[in-house]
């Protein structure tokens, strides 16, 4: 796949895709006649990384993530503690999210209620 495929597939720029392998984010691109060919893994390197932005982690994060990944079996459980603990943030932001979500309906509710009675009111209906 080439870059521009690349870039329109994952929404992100040319510059950002050659930016990653600049800094040894992902692996240099196989090139033919000088054009970078983008495989299955790559982009499954790709996918993980937007994953991981997501998720909240910096570049170098994301980096040292795949360092350890290229350490290969060994660092299973450096690796497993650095998804685990931004799981942990990314729970918590969730249940802080939860709360404001409830208490926005709450308020909606609220706030619709009372435009309701104050309709009422208007149109001379009493309850």
């Amino acid at each position: 796949m080439k870059i521009n495929e690349v870039s329109k597939k994952f929404n992100i720029s040319i510059d950002t895709l050659r930016y990653y392998e600049k800094i040894d984010l992902i692996e240099p691109i196989k090139r033919e006649n000088g054009i970078r060919n983008y495989q299955q893994e790559d982009l499954d390197h790709i996918d993980f990384i937007i994953c991981m932005k997501e998720a909240g982690l910096t570049l170098e994060a994301i980096k040292h993530y795949f360092d350890l990944y290229r350490e290969g079996e060994e660092t299973l459980e450096q690796r497993e503690e650095i998804l685990a603990k931004q799981q942990a943030i990314i729970l918590e932001k969730m249940t802080k999210q939860q709360k404001t979500l409830d208490y926005l309906d709450y308020k909606i509710n609220l706030t619709k209620d009372r435009i309701s009675q104050r309709d009422r009111k208007k149109m001379g209906v009493n309850l």
